[in-house]
């Protein structure tokens, strides 16, 4: 079937080519949406700008990571690559040097500012979608570990799983994955320290654009003396720790309030079924004698709770597995 062809090939000098090709019209897109003027109006890092404003800095970074850069140091690559330069327009671009000088620049209430002015950005993004887009913001919370090879990394600490380096909280849009807060923090600090702060911040974000708005985590953002305050804000649904009153409260429920759980299949077979090739881990179970769990059935109920931090009731929803 590959057979080939007669194949000449020519080279043109006339054109130069660069494998990150986007990133022209990326740089277009940022201006039209007024990103680098926010930037330098609001966010003063820089005493003189010669030759650079905050945004070629901040830019400089951004597009070094989109085009496959992994460190400061891949800027010296783009540098050198006079087909970038020129699709940016410029006649040169910061080293990493001064890009890691430009970074110590900032302290806390300047990543504050610049997350805001891009969220800023987004709101007005976001308002200009169709109505449907609109209707309602998911907002996924969590943490995350981010590890370290360094051994001079400012505020690294060992996590859970004894790795060095850092536990950043991520507070995103779930539609469109944008990231709308990130906060790091040392790599051994619980998941939900300070999280209350953010998640209002996000609520506060999306609540002027979006009709209705649902907040989502896991057990470690179920923090009780809050939910009063955000159920009149939003509708949040938060794992919860198994605690002894919890159990005992699910153990006292009924049989008969128990309905059975079906979940949707993770896809729809369009054609024939396929015939399933032998099942091998199951063979080398049966014949070494040793015991296989697996799920039979799941069943969902549901009870009542008021949380000793709170004013009011709040819906559990319980699953149990056989």
């Amino acid at each position: 079937m590959l057979s080939g062809r007669n194949i000449h090939y020519d080279f043109d000098g006339r054109y130069s080519g660069i494998s990150c090709g986007g990133i022209g019209i990326i740089l277009q897109m940022v201006q039209s949406l007024g990103l680098t003027e926010e930037i330098n109006s609001k966010l003063d890092l820089l005493k003189r700008h010669l030759p650079c404003h905050e945004s070629d800095h901040i830019l400089n970074i951004v597009f070094n990571i989109l085009a496959g850069g992994t460190c400061l140091e891949d800027i010296e690559l783009l540098r050198n690559n006079e087909p970038y330069i020129d699709a940016l327009g410029a006649q040169i671009i910061p080293d990493p040097t001064t890009a890691g000088d430009f970074l110590r620049r900032f302290n806390r209430e300047n990543i504050i500012m610049f997350m805001d002015l891009v969220n800023n950005i987004r709101k007005h993004i976001w308002l200009k979608q169709s109505q449907s887009f609109k209707k309602e913001a998911i907002i996924n919370v969590d943490g995350t570990i981010v590890p370290t090879t360094g051994e001079c990394k400012g505020g690294m600490d060992i996590s859970y799983n004894k790795l060095w380096g850092y536990h950043p909280l991520v507070i995103s849009l779930a539609s469109t994955r944008e990231a709308l807060y990130i906060v790091n923090r040392p790599g051994n600090v619980p998941s939900h320290t300070d999280s209350a702060l953010w998640i209002d911040k996000a609520i506060d974000l999306v609540s002027d654009v979006f009709e209705t708005v649902y907040v989502r985590g896991d057990t470690d953002y179920s923090l009780t003396s809050n939910f009063d305050r955000w159920s009149e804000r939003c509708i949040f649904v938060f794992g919860v720790d198994a605690r002894e009153n919890m159990i005992r409260i699910a153990d006292s429920i009924s049989e008969s309030q128990w309905e059975l759980f079906e979940r949707e299949a993770k896809y729809t077979i369009t054609t024939e079924e396929r015939e399933r090739p032998v099942n091998v881990k199951d063979q080398v179970i049966e014949e070494r004698g040793f015991k296989k769990i697996e799920t039979e059935a799941e069943y969902l109920a549901e009870f009542i709770y008021q949380p000793k931090k709170c004013n009011k009731t709040y819906r559990v929803i319980v699953l149990k597995k056989d």
